[in-house]
This record gives structure tokens, C-alpha cells and sequence, in this order.
């Protein structure tokens, strides 16, 4: 076996339960209760749900009837993003006191790579211990994190010992980790995904490890690359301090289901609006536009278009999506619709990739 990876520290933190901890934390009233961000009102959706809420089932992105169901003590809390920002914005500049290497993936979770760190500690493990006191100290939540080789393994060794605990999977482990791994553990695999791998017998990293690129490609198409190196601990991704943009959108859930195009004409104008306005505030514009529909039966469908210029003008974005509306009929009644423009002109150019190898990382600090 050879080392010619890069070899990396990376470690993922990850906020415990955030919204729902600033929440808490801001209101004393609140403190180890079930409680709900979000999901007020008859047809609202969870943003975020606390621990204690965790317990009867409660998650995010449920609707905050079936919540009340699980939950009938459960307490709605609006949401306040500007809160959270400010918050998120004061991590931010604790885990950049100890690297530059910061990968924000929202709010409450970022990727950091402290293979060369501000403070000359060569344990990565050891960092992540100090970062998750001064979050508790300065701020006053707690935070998971995961430590390993890769952005991969570090993501999910930040949920093994959630809540305000943290992973460590050393490089000579990493092997054994993924084998013993459950596969709906693995980043990147999703509920349809997995039962899919549970039909095929795929069960665990070791079962999936058995199975050929060319299998995997076969039955998870684009996929099945991933699948079949990350299983193997290579996943060459780098912390990318200045994530680029992919997509911009804007959506809005209605609060009684609407049944004909004319009444979603004037939605879609305020849709359009607010991409158009976000677009010109981060100065971007964008080729594709997608219309999203949810139906009141929850199925999601997405219809897209291209067009052969850069575009960030409401008009033009509403114009698209009403043709979009139109393209076919509509299968049910609509709750929700949404707008977003991808294939922005911030893209940078296609770089073609390195090599794949399998490699076994060299015995160091971690």
C-alpha cells in the first residue's frame, strides 16, 4: 500500500439542533422542553426541532400538524434567521482563529481542514476539542464534530456521538470504519437509495465494498462511482474556503391548495420578484430556470429550461415559468411553488479530474 493521497485533517463540525438551541438559549422559559422552529399554523412545515421534541419523533421538514400528533405538548417558536445568522457569523470567526480552511455548508455546519492550523497544534482531534469549548464558553451551545482523513468520513463521524460529542476515526481505521458502516449511514445515500442498496443486499460498507464500479454504475448510475471510492476511504474533495454559488430560488408554500394556473400567475410574480431581487444583491445571473411544484399529496415535480443567455431580469424569469406552468398539466391541486436559476455565470470551468488511486494514509498525530 502506498500514500500518494494528500493527506489531510479535517474536521466537520456541526451544531447541535441549532435553531432550535438559539431558540432555548434565548428564552429560559423554554429550556428542556419539546419545541418546534417553525411549523406554526395549519399548513407550516418544521425547520428545526430540539432535542427533547426529538424524542416523540418530531423532525424537520414534517408538517407541524403530524408534529402535534406525535407531540401534543409541543411549542411552535417562529423562526428568526437574522438571530441565527448573527449567531452562526460569531462561530465563524472561532473556528477562523484556528485556520483560514473553512468551508461554511450552512448556518450551523462547516468543514475545516487543520492539516497546517494557526496555533500549531498537531492534533486535529485535539482543535476540535478546544473549538467545541469556546462555541459552549463564548456563545453558549454545543457543537458535534467528526475528525478524519476526508470531508467525507469527517461528516459522518460528526453524528456518532451527537449531541456536544465528537469522533475521531484515525487513518489506519478508516478502512474498517467504512466496512463496518451502515450504509444509511453513508453521506450521500439517501431513504430511495438505500432501500434500493437493501434489496441488491448491500447492507453495509463491506457489502458495498464487494460490489464492481462497473455494478455500482450499472445500478446507481452517476452514483456509483462515489459510492465506490468512498467506501474505500478516497474522496479527493477539498475544504473550499470561497464556496461558489450553484443556485439561487425563492418558493412559497400557499396557505390553501390552489387547483388552476390562473390563480398561480400572481404567485409566480412574487417569486420571480424575490430571485430577481437576490440575484441582483449577490450580482449574479443565470442560464437555467427550474419551476418547482409540491401537490397537495406532497409528490414534488420540477420543470426546467435553458436559455442560450445569462439572464437575472424578473420578467424574463417570469416569463419562463409561466411556459414552464403551462408545459403540461398539472397532476393535483398545488401547495407549494418555487423558482430557482442555476447554471450561474460565478461557475468556474470544469477542471478535469486527477486520478483515482486507493491508497491507505501513512500512521500520523490525529
Amino acid at each position: 500500500m502506498h500514500s500518494d493521497l494528500p493527506i489531510r485533517k479535517i474536521i466537520h463540525v456541526d451544531m447541535d439542533a441549532f435553531y432550535a438551541s438559539v431558540e432555548q438559549m434565548d428564552n429560559p422559559k423554554l429550556r428542556g422542553k419539546p419545541i418546534a422552529v417553525g411549523g406554526g399554523g395549519a399548513r407550516g412545515v418544521i425547520s428545526a426541532a430540539s432535542y427533547e421534541a426529538r424524542k416523540f419523533g418530531v423532525k424537520s421538514a414534517m408538517s407541524g400538524r403530524l408534529a402535534e400528533k406525535l407531540c401534543p405538548d409541543l411549542i411552535f417558536v417562529k423562526t428568526n434567521f437574522e438571530r441565527y445568522k448573527e449567531i452562526s457569523s460569531k462561530i465563524r470567526k472561532i473556528f477562523l482563529d484556528y485556520t483560514d480552511m473553512v468551508e461554511p455548508l450552512s448556518l450551523d455546519e462547516a468543514y475545516l481542514d487543520v492539516t497546517e492550523n494557526k496555533v500549531g497544534l498537531p492534533s486535529a482531534t485535539l482543535i476540535a476539542q478546544k473549538i467545541r469549548q469556546r462555541i459552549f464558553d463564548e456563545v453558549g451551545l454545543t457543537a458535534s464534530a467528526g475528525i478524519s482523513i476526508n470531508k467525507f468520513i469527517a461528516k459522518v463521524a460528526s453524528d456518532y456521538n451527537k449531541p456536544n460529542g465528537q469522533k475521531t476515526v484515525n487513518p489506519e481505521d478508516v478502512l474498517q470504519f467504512l466496512e463496518d458502516l451502515d450504509i444509511r449511514k453513508f453521506y450521500g445515500v439517501g431513504k430511495v437509495t438505500a432501500e434500493k442498496m437493501y434489496q441488491k443486499g448491500i447492507f453495509t460498507g463491506k457489502d458495498l465494498k464487494l460490489k464492481s464500479l462497473e455494478y455500482l454504475n450499472d445500478n446507481f448510475g452517476k452514483s456509483g462511482r462515489y459510492y465506490y471510492y468512498v467506501v474505500r476511504g478516497i474522496h479527493n474533495s477539498e475544504v473550499k474556503p470561497n464556496r461558489i454559488r450553484k443556485s439561487l430560488a425563492a418558493e412559497r408554500t400557499f396557505s390553501e391548495n390552489l387547483s388552476s394556473e390562473i390563480f398561480m400567475l400572481k404567485k409566480l410574480e412574487h417569486i420571480a420578484e424575490e430571485v430577481a431581487k437576490r440575484l441582483n444583491k449577490s450580482k449574479v445571473a443565470g442560464k437555467t430556470i427550474t419551476l418547482k411544484i409540491k401537490y397537495s399529496d406532497f409528490t414534488l415535480q420540477t420543470r426546467s429550461k435553458t436559455l442560450p443567455y445569462f439572464i437575472a431580469d424578473k420578467a424574463v424569469i417570469l416569463e419562463t415559468a409561466k411556459d414552464l406552468l403551462y408545459q403540461e398539466k398539472l397532476n393535483n391541486s398545488v401547495r407549494l411553488l418555487g423558482i430557482s436559476l442555476s447554471n450561474l455565470n460565478t461557475e468556474a470551468k470544469t477542471i478535469k479530474p486527477k486520478k483515482e488511486t486507493v491508497s491507505v494514509q501513512l500512521k500520523f498525530e490525529f
